[in-house]
């Protein structure tokens, strides 16, 4: 009696569940008369027996095998519980949940591009999100062999095809390399197309692909920074003009020999040149406006003498009264 106790079982349940596991399946144990299935919410339990489908139950809560499991089942509805007899099954308890799992590129992708002759190293990262759809492909190319499958499993299932599905998406059409997150939607929705085919044969589908950043190297990251500058700029000889009064502001320009030197001689003799020009334009008007007052002080003589009235002829003194004129 014993040996009987030990192999049948009372409750048919998911009895470690964890988050990330997408199925677990109750094996290697006899249900015995009055057991109960307990199917819990997010959870659907399929009874298989020799391998082959019996039946799937969704809805949760709490079932009695005897009279509300085996008379639905499709081979085993005649099934009689006797003495000490139980029946064998597998039942398979799957997570319906849809999964988000986050996802990075290992090493650059080199993407080829005619700006770089050998490609342009990117790495990129995001989510995906996927769920199980068909229950008769999972058991069969699957759960037929496994007990239990993770998460991690599927993970590493799709990320070992991104670098390839990631070359091919950014490549098409001509994409800027340099502002490849302008097309991260249309890349993300080919590349989900492409998995959703890939993960079809195991019972699953990708539901969702999200790029959330491309990230290039550093050199390059640099260069498009510095490239934005210009254009926020505008003015190319203004860039750098800023850019060596700033570098020698902060230090950066300094040592280095002849040609520091020169470059802040150079620097300096055009700071020279754009303060004169300055001080000269501020000069001019004023210049022009003192001209008329000197001009009328300057000891012209007087066309009549103020003393006595006689017109004057250009002396420089009055001919009838001897008023002194220049």
């Amino acid at each position: 009696m014993v040996f009987f106790s030990n192999q049948f079982a009372n409750v048919v349940e998911w009895e470690e569940f964890r988050e990330d596991m997408i199925f677990w399946k109750w094996s290697n144990r006899e249900i015995k008369k009055g057991s109960k299935l307990i199917i819990r919410p997010g959870q659907d339990a399929i009874f298989l027996h020799n391998g082959k489908i019996e039946g799937i139950f969704e809805e949760e809560g709490e079932y009695n095998v005897a009279s509300q499991i085996i008379p639905f089942l499709s081979t085993l509805k005649g099934f009689k519980f006797g003495f000490n007899s139980g029946m064998r099954v597998e039942v398979l308890f799957v997570n319906t949940k849809e999964f988000t799992v986050k996802w990075g590129t290992q090493n650059p992708v080199m993407i080829p591009t005619p700006q770089l002759p050998g490609g342009m190293p990117i790495r990129a990262n995001g989510t995906f999100n996927f769920k199980v759809n068909d229950y008769v492909t999972l058991i069969d190319k699957v759960a037929g062999v496994k007990n239990s499958y993770l998460v991690e499993d599927v993970k590493i299932r799709i990320t070992s095809m991104l670098d390839q599905l990631l070359m091919k998406w950014i490549s098409r059409e001509g994409k800027d390399m340099f502002n490849l997150q302008a097309n991260a939607f249309d890349i993300a929705k080919g590349i989900r197309e492409d998995l959703d085919m890939q993960v079809l044969d195991i019972g699953m589908t990708i539901t969702g692909f999200n790029v959330m950043s491309f990230n290039y190297p550093k050199e390059i990251q640099d260069m498009i920074t510095k490239t934005a500058s210009h254009e926020m700029v505008g003015n190319l000889q203004k860039y750098q003009q800023i850019s060596m009064t700033d570098g020698i502001a902060s230090g950066n320009v300094k040592g280095g020999g002849a040609a520091a030197d020169m470059a802040g001689m150079m620097m300096g003799m055009n700071i020279a040149n754009e303060m004169m020009k300055n001080m000269n334009q501020d000069q001019k008007p004023q210049t022009e406006g003192n001209a008329a007052p000197s001009s009328s002080g300057s000891g012209q003589k007087p066309n009549f003498c103020p003393n006595c009235g006689t017109k004057n002829e250009g002396a420089n003194f009055c001919g009838n009264c001897g008023q002194k004129l220049g």
